[in-house]
């Protein structure tokens, strides 16, 4: 216990999924915890179910895409909580389609949301955490960020932004002195709402459930905790060696 006690953290995309086990296990572990997100009640559900375990918790309505938005949440955290020591850069989309078969409207909403966002975020986590000199930074990509994928396009494009613009940011931190450590996680199929949601529209869900356990060697999928321990250790000071690195959680999906 106690963990991350005395940081503050904010979790993208946390009201459901891996956001919300974060924020779960990094209260849990002592941290003050911010939900952003644009589903607001079950944002709000979320917090009250932090609060009710004993926890500190406020939501705040983010759109990860919109600049102005993090122009607003991060004073409001630090006018709250006086600091920011956590930023996880969680909420993002899927969308399936080929190269070929992907517009660009989707591409740019994807790209929006999956690397855009984390783009915003990393950049107002630097601004407040910097004069602090000290801070963690976990930006969510994906085995799709490592490997490709022929139906992904536009996913793997952003995941794969991701991971190479964690490892930029990383080293601007580090060499202008900040303190602040930036990392990249990259689950394999877990399943939460998002990856269910890429078996809704196939005739038998469970036989398409199935095809996605039979992808990772260990013959099932992730659970949101799997990642929430992950981002657990690189929010805490055990990480502190740690900057630019890839944390892979997927079930041995990338070992083939």
């Amino acid at each position: 216990m106690g963990r991350v006690s005395g940081k503050v953290a904010l979790i993208s995309g946390a009201a459901l999924g891996i956001g919300k086990a974060t924020a779960q296990l990094l209260a849990k572990e002592g941290a003050k915890v911010v939900i952003g997100d644009l589903k607001t009640a079950e944002g709000q559900a979320s917090v009250a179910e932090i609060e009710a375990a004993g926890g500190e918790a406020m939501f705040v309505e983010l759109n990860v895409a919109c600049e102005d938005d993090w122009k607003k949440a991060i004073p409001a955290i630090i006018a709250r909580f006086g600091q920011l020591d956590i930023m996880v850069n969680n909420a993002g989309i899927a969308y399936g389609g080929s190269v070929e078969s992907t517009d660009l409207e989707h591409w740019r909403r994807v790209q929006s949301i999956n690397l855009d966002g984390v783009f915003l975020g990393t950049k107002y986590a630097v601004e407040a955490m910097k004069p602090r000199r000290r801070g963690s930074i976990i930006n969510l990509s994906s085995i799709e960020g490592l490997v490709g994928d022929p139906t992904l396009a536009a996913y793997n494009a952003s995941k794969g932004g991701v991971r190479l613009f964690t490892k930029s940011a990383a080293l601007h931190c580090a060499k202008s002195g900040y303190n602040i450590r930036v990392n990249s996680v990259h689950p394999g199929y877990i399943w939460t709402p998002m990856v269910q949601g890429l078996t809704h529209d196939t005739p038998d869900q469970e036989a398409a459930r199935q095809k996605l356990i039979a992808l990772h060697p260990l013959g099932h999928l992730g659970e949101p905790d799997d990642i929430a321990y992950g981002i657990l250790f690189l929010a805490s000071d055990e990480s502190k060696f740690m900057t630019g690195s890839e944390l892979v959680i997927d079930g041995g999906y990338t070992a083939q």
